[in-house]
C-alpha cells in the first residue's frame, strides 16, 4: 500500500509521461517518488491521426501534458520541476513559466504564497525546426461556455458564413443545451482529473483557482489537429486583460489565461511548433464586456438557455435551482451590463428578480464598481465599465427608484467624475486582436 504523501512537504513535481490511443490522452504526474496521478482526456469518435499530422499531434500532446499539470502542481508547489524526456526549448519554457506564474497568481495571493523565483521549468534543449503549414481544413472550433460571450462569437462567425463546430469540455447539461441551440455541429470532450487529486486535498494540499482556460486551450489545440480545424476561436473580450488587483508588486488577474498576453504566447507557440496554419485567437478581443453585451441583447433565441452564473459549473458542491443564483459576481455583472441594452421587463424575466432593487446585494455591486473594494475574482468587466453602466441606469426614470440605483445616485455618484462615466467609449472596438483574415468579416456583426 502506498504511503500517503504530504503535498506541501514535497520537493519535486514530475511530468512523468503522456500517451494517446483510441481517442484517449493519458497524462501522468507525480510528486517526489509518489504514485502517479493520471488524468485522461477523451475525444469522442476520434479518427486516426493522419500521418502528415503525426509530428504536430505529438507536439500538441506534449503541450497538453505540460499545461494540464498546473492542476496538480498547485497541490504542493514544490521547489523543483522535472520533465520526462529532459529540458525544454526556451520558447516552451517561457510559455510555461509565464502560465504557471501569472495563471496561479490569484491562487498564490489567496494562500499567502509568492511563486516568483519558484517556478522554473527545465530549459536548454535546442529550438525545434519551424512547424510547416498542414493545409488544415478551413473550419473553426468555437468553445461554448454557456454564457453570453461564446454565443455572440458563434453568431458572429455564422453571420460571416464560416464553417464552425461548437465544442466544450466536461459534462454540463446547461452548456450542452446552449451548444444545441446554436444549430452548429457539436463536439463534447471529457476531461477526467486524477482521482488522487481530491485525496491530496483532504491531506492538506494547497488549493485554489487555476488557469482553466489555458488547459481547455491546450485540449482544443490537440482536437484541432485530430479532427482537422485550422482555427480555435475563443470568446475572451479585452476586459479580460485587466488585472483584478496588485499584490506585493505583482499584477493578479483572475482571467490571465483569457487575456491578450496569454493569447499571444500560445498563438505564437502553436504557429512555431505545431502548425503554421493553426490559428488560436479570441474573436471578441477588440471589444469590451459592454460592447459584447450590447451584441448579445439582440440574440433573443438564447435568452432562456444561457447562464453566466459560475455556480452552475462547480465540480463539487450545490448548484442553483435555476440558471441564475442571483448572489454571485457573475450574476451581478451580467444583470448590470445587460440593463442598459434591454427593456427592463425583459431583463427581469431572464433573471426572475430585480437584483438592483435588493439592499442586501449592495456589497456585491460595490465590488463591481470598485467602490470600497477591489474587483471580484471572477470573469467580470472592469470597474470603469460597471460604473458607466450604473451611471446610464441612474439617468433613466424606470431604474432611478430601485434601491441600489438610488443609492448610487445619492452616495457614490457625487464622488465620481461624471465626464468619465459615458457609455459610448466602451462600445468602440480596439485594434488589439489576432483574428485571421478569413474570419475578419465576422467583426461586421458588431457594427
Amino acid at each position: 500500500m502506498t504511503t500517503p504523501i504530504q503535498p506541501r512537504l514535497t520537493q519535486v513535481f514530475r511530468f512523468v509521461r503522456c500517451s494517446y490511443a483510441d481517442g484517449v490522452a493519458e497524462l501522468a504526474y507525480a510528486f517526489d517518488n509518489g504514485e502517479e496521478l493520471v488524468e485522461r482526456v477523451r475525444f469522442p469518435g476520434a479518427p486516426a491521426v493522419p500521418p502528415a499530422y503525426a509530428a504536430a499531434f505529438e507536439r500538441a500532446l506534449q503541450l497538453l501534458h505540460l499545461v494540464a499539470g498546473v492542476s496538480y502542481y498547485k497541490a504542493g508547489v514544490p521547489p523543483r520541476i522535472e520533465v520526462a524526456g529532459g529540458p525544454l526549448d526556451d520558447g516552451t519554457a517561457d510559455l510555461l513559466d509565464a502560465l504557471y506564474l501569472h495563471g496561479l497568481a490569484e491562487f498564490a495571493y489567496r494562500n499567502g504564497l509568492d511563486l516568483r523565483g519558484r517556478i522554473a521549468f527545465p530549459r536548454g534543449a535546442a529550438a525545434a525546426a519551424p512547424a510547416p503549414a498542414l493545409n488544415l481544413p478551413k473550419r473553426t472550433l468555437v468553445p461554448i461556455g454557456g454564457g453570453k460571450d461564446s454565443l455572440v462569437a458563434v453568431e458572429a462567425i455564422k453571420s460571416a458564413g464560416g464553417a464552425a463546430t461548437a465544442v466544450w469540455v466536461g459534462n454540463s447539461e446547461l452548456i450542452a443545451a446552449c451548444a444545441a441551440r446554436t444549430g452548429l455541429p457539436t463536439l463534447n470532450i471529457q476531461r477526467e482529473l486524477a482521482p488522487q487529486l481530491f485525496d491530496l486535498n483532504r491531506l492538506g494540499a494547497w488549493n485554489g483557482h487555476i488557469p482553466v482556460t489555458a488547459v481547455n486551450s491546450a485540449i482544443l489545440a490537440l482536437a484541432a489537429i485530430l479532427y482537422g480545424f485550422d482555427s480555435i476561436a475563443f470568446a475572451n473580450e479585452r476586459s479580460a486583460s485587466a488585472a483584478t488587483l496588485e499584490y506585493e508588486g505583482q499584477q493578479v488577474n483572475h482571467q490571465w489565461s483569457k487575456g491578450y498576453a496569454f493569447e499571444q504566447l500560445l498563438g505564437d507557440w502553436l504557429h512555431a511548433q505545431v502548425a503554421a496554419d493553426l490559428d488560436y485567437f479570441s474573436l471578441l478581443r477588440p471589444y469590451s464586456e459592454l460592447a459584447v453585451t450590447r451584441a448579445f441583447a439582440k440574440l433573443t433565441p438564447y435568452f432562456d438557455a444561457f447562464s453566466s452564473c459560475n455556480r452552475n459549473f462547480r465540480i463539487l458542491g450545490p448548484k442553483p435551482a435555476d440558471r441564475w443564483c442571483g448572489q454571485c459576481p457573475k450574476c451581478h455583472f451580467v444583470f448590470l451590463a445587460l440593463a442598459p441594452f434591454l427593456p427592463k421587463p425583459r431583463l427581469l424575466q431572464i433573471f426572475g428578480r430585480n437584483l438592483l432593487d435588493d439592499d442586501s446585494q449592495a456589497a456585491g455591486f460595490d465590488a463591481l464598481l470598485e467602490y470600497q473594494d477591489h474587483k471580484p475574482f471572477e470573469c467580470v468587466g472592469e470597474g470603469a465599465e460597471a460604473r458607466a453602466a450604473m451611471y446610464a441606469l441612474s439617468q433613466r426614470p424606470e431604474w432611478q427608484e430601485d434601491a441600489l440605483v438610488a443609492r448610487f445616485r445619492s452616495e457614490i455618484l457625487p464622488q465620481l467624475d461624471v465626464s468619465a462615466l459615458a457609455l459610448e467609449p466602451w462600445l468602440q472596438p480596439s485594434p488589439e486582436q489576432r483574428i485571421p483574415v478569413r474570419l475578419r468579416g465576422a467583426l461586421d456583426f458588431f457594427a
